[in-house]
């Protein structure tokens, strides 16, 4: 595949937030952008699958979809998976691994498939197969087409590079921004967190105030692909153009732990002179100075039998403190359970769509302008 070769783009994203990354993509020019389960679709060339990875904030994964070819049996699997052009995308240097899966098709053993596909790899480019490898090559086999697809990404784009240190039932950093998305925040004021946790929220607010790239400190896999050409890498990543936020991202939590992760989280991602970070438990908690902006609040849940009761008292508590201290402010809460949403007493509008979220589905609750 040559630099200027036009393909399908697969944006991942968590099943529930697709239509927000879409937003997202449209919003930074990427071409035809188009939702589907699991993700977003566009079009492009290397340079766009590049700037997903670095720009997008709310994107998981950045596949492209290399070819695809029908197949009925695994003889014939091998044979069309010889004849594939993987000369095109990928280097014979460079180790890779595979993963398949299968539904509705004849050829129904995942193992069986993910064999043939490494060694026709191995046999026809010479290229090393790797479980380790940072390469994944993603074989789907679906009403007996085959489609091969490539992840660009490497890891998880939710690691920016940044969060050495977590606390406990963290939000990644890529549902995070979609939350925040969602919350109507573009950058313009104050994010306020009273749970803060590893500051996930108040730091990924932040960068997007100051327009800082998710991916500017960390590697990808299309950076080992013979198409990439670190000349023009390095000049997109150039053509940033950072700004200084006119508001701060404030976070607060009980354990004196959490404070200190998120401060050293805050400094490694550039942004502790735009953040503040203080030890206090909900019923201490006050407004910021300033004028009002967006509370965020990812809460515990309670997973097991009698924890909700134990949680109504403090999410009583979180509506009381927002209700009486918070005027003007529009608050953002995810929780997994209706009847814990409503223990707060907010004015919640009508709840945004499930998404999973550590096994469970959560939902985003969100209200106007809370009265004066």
């Amino acid at each position: 595949m040559s630099a200027d070769s036009d393909f399908e783009i697969l944006l991942v994203t968590v099943p529930g937030l697709e239509a927000i990354l879409c937003a997202e993509a449209k919003a930074l020019g990427f071409g035809s952008p188009a939702v589907m389960t699991g993700g977003v679709t566009v079009r492009g060339d290397w340079r766009d699958v590049w700037r997903a990875n670095l720009c997008l904030r709310g994107v998981s994964k950045v596949l492209i979809r290399v070819g695809s070819f029908p197949v009925a049996h695994l003889a014939q699997l091998d044979k069309r998976a010889r004849r594939f052009p993987w000369q095109d995308f990928l280097s014979p240097t460079v180790p890779v691994r595979v993963e398949a899966t299968c539904k509705a098709s004849r050829i129904y053993h995942a193992g069986a498939t993910k064999e043939r596909i490494e060694r026709a790899i191995t046999e026809e480019l010479g290229a090393p197969i790797d479980e380790d490898a940072d390469l994944c090559i993603k074989v789907r086999l679906h009403n007996d087409l085959c489609t091969i697809s490539l992840d660009t990404s490497g890891d998880g784009l939710h690691k920016r590079g940044h969060k050495e240190a977590v606390n406990k039932a963290p939000m990644r950093e890529t549902m995070a921004a979609l939350f925040l998305r969602q919350c109507g925040f573009t950058g313009s004021e104050p994010v306020c967190d009273l749970m803060c946790g590893s500051g996930t929220f108040p730091i990924e607010a932040a960068e997007i105030a100051a327009n800082l790239w998710p991916g500017r400190s960390r590697h990808f896999a299309f950076e080992t692909l013979p198409s990439f050409d670190a000349s023009a890498w390095k000049s997109l990543k150039d053509s940033a153009k950072p700004r200084q936020p006119t508001h701060r991202y404030f976070g607060s939590d009980r354990d004196p732990g959490a404070i200190r992760i998120s401060q050293e989280n805050a400094e490694r991602a550039g942004v502790s002179a735009y953040t503040d970070f203080r030890h206090s438990t909900i019923s201490e908690a006050h407004r910021p100075d300033g004028p009002p902006g967006l509370v965020i609040l990812n809460p515990p849940y309670g997973t097991r039998l009698g924890d909700k009761k134990k949680l109504g008292g403090l999410y009583r508590s979180i509506g009381q403190t927002l209700s009486s201290r918070f005027q003007g402010w529009r608050v953002g809460l995810i929780t997994s359970d209706q009847s814990l949403a409503k223990a707060t007493g907010l004015p919640f509008t009508t709840p945004h769509a499930p998404v999973l979220h550590g096994g469970l589905r959560v939902t985003l609750y969100t209200t106007s302008p809370l009265a004066e």
